[in-house]
């Protein structure tokens, strides 16, 4: 019987409080569980940080881990970059053979797998940091005051353009080929949901966001 170790993290205190954050989180977790966990399994315990995903000492990771060593558990997390947006911190994990680890987002991806997504994930986000200095700083020569709260704002909202136009750009052809086998708008969100690709805002896919890539793509 394989027993799991639930670990759930949100990056401020206000999302900690409200449940905010990790009521997603329960719910693909109890997705994975229902739909594609091996029968009967355990749930041995559950562990919750209020910590940025950057951060590798987190006490209550910490303490997951350690049960996991002892029991001989599986961790399991709703998204990869819940247990750490480090690709070194992830690939050192995956390494221990004393700890199992499955993301409930990525129900058959193996270890080799994860490690690919979480190199991916970091190359985007060291991108994406890189694009939006650029961005920022390119306004700031064309002489744009960017201490004011509005003008932040607006420019922030220029580079949330861009950004969802690259992204547009980059699922395109997946969007394209969905489409034209017949696919819903729903049955595409689905599926990058479940594949762990998110918005330009990082967030999760509905209908209305599909749509609008397309539309971006015309």
């Amino acid at each position: 019987m394989e027993r799991f170790i639930i670990y759930r993290r949100v990056s401020t205190r206000k999302q900690g409080d409200s449940g905010l954050g990790l009521e997603a989180q329960d719910r693909d977790v109890s997705i994975f569980l229902e739909s594609y966990a091996e029968v009967p399994f355990e749930v041995i315990g559950t562990f919750t940080d209020v910590e940025s995903g950057s951060k590798a000492d987190r006490p209550e990771l910490t303490k997951a881990l350690e049960l996991a060593r002892k029991e001989g558990a599986t961790i399991l997390v709703a998204k990869l970059d819940r247990i750490s947006r480090s690709v070194a911190f992830i690939a050192t994990l995956l390494e221990d053979k004393r700890v199992g680890l499955r993301v409930a987002a990525m129900p058959y991806a193996d270890k080799f797998q994860l490690h690919i997504y979480a190199a991916l994930a970091e190359q985007e986000r060291e991108f994406i940091s890189k694009r939006t200095k650029a961005a920022l700083a390119e306004a700031k020569a064309r002489g744009v005051k960017l201490g004011g709260l509005r003008q932040r704002t607006a420019e922030a909202n220029k580079v949330a353009a861009v950004q969802a136009d690259l992204r547009a750009n980059k699922i395109a052809p997946t969007i394209n080929e969905r489409r034209k086998a017949g696919a819903t708008y729903q049955a595409i969100a689905d599926e990058f949901n479940t594949l762990g690709v998110t918005t330009a805002r990082g967030g999760k896919w509905h209908p209305t966001t599909v749509k609008n890539a397309e539309a971006r793509l015309a």
